[in-house]
């Protein structure tokens, strides 16, 4: 029953209020194709680990000389500029969560994602109460539905508020804000391999925190997929 109601109230706000793309306008969808084939992509050599750029070698040199990382790799199918920066504005700051589902199915289209299970990056549950959903948990279901992989929005938690990580602090500031911000449950993340969901990447600072509370929880290896990478 409640995801009967929940498909008659979007039809009937669909039916009210026609989609729009959410960066030019066109009429009939929330992201158009016109729109999509600009979206700026994450090319060139790029570190195997974290995706950052990479010119002349597999691993950059944060990688390299890190071995506690607890993360097996981080993909983006996009650069945190124009087109794609818009978009995680709109999904993340201006209430439009009808585009997680168009985002989420892209990173799923331009991304090989294979696992046990998808888990986003949770959101402490003042910030959630605030902005009325978790973007990541947004695009963690889509990517889970359009791979075929089970979704567990619980497996995952934030143990306590930190503040915004502001784009000016460094690899180091990050890591110590977010350092013990998660935990996770065993019942539900041990012995599988996680594919862990966040809408942007800058440092890896908070996908690595969480990923190091699943891999205490038991999970057996923590892939992560983000909508963009700030390079």
């Amino acid at each position: 029953m409640p995801h009967l109601l929940e498909r008659t109230s979007r039809l009937a706000i669909g039916l009210l209020f026609p989609a729009r793309c959410a960066l030019c306008s066109a009429a009939g969808t929330m992201l158009c194709e016109s729109c999509v084939a600009v979206l700026p992509v994450t090319k060139g050599r790029r570190c195997e680990r974290c995706w950052t750029p990479s010119a002349d070698r597999q691993l950059c040199v944060h990688c390299a000389s890190t071995l506690e990382l607890a993360f097996t790799s981080i993909r983006a199918p996009f650069v945190m500029e124009e087109a794609a920066r818009a978009l995680v504005h709109k999904l993340k700051y201006a209430g439009v969560s009808s585009l997680g589902e168009p985002m989420g199915a892209l990173i799923a289209e331009k991304l090989e994602i294979s696992g046990d299970l998808v888990v986003p990056i949770p959101l402490h549950r003042g910030r959630r109460r605030s902005r009325g959903y978790n973007q990541a948990e947004l695009l963690a279901r889509q990517i889970a539905l359009a791979s075929g992989l089970p979704f567990d929005a619980a497996a995952a938690r934030r143990t306590r508020a930190t503040k915004p990580l502001a784009r000016s602090m460094n690899r180091d500031e990050r890591r110590a804000i977010v350092a013990g911000a998660f935990s996770a449950v065993r019942e539900r993340v041990e012995g599988r391999h996680i594919v862990l969901v966040d809408d942007v990447v800058t440092t890896g600072a908070t996908l690595d925190a969480c990923a190091r509370a699943l891999l205490d929880a038991g999970a057996a290896s923590v892939r992560c997929v983000t909508f963009a990478r700030a390079d």
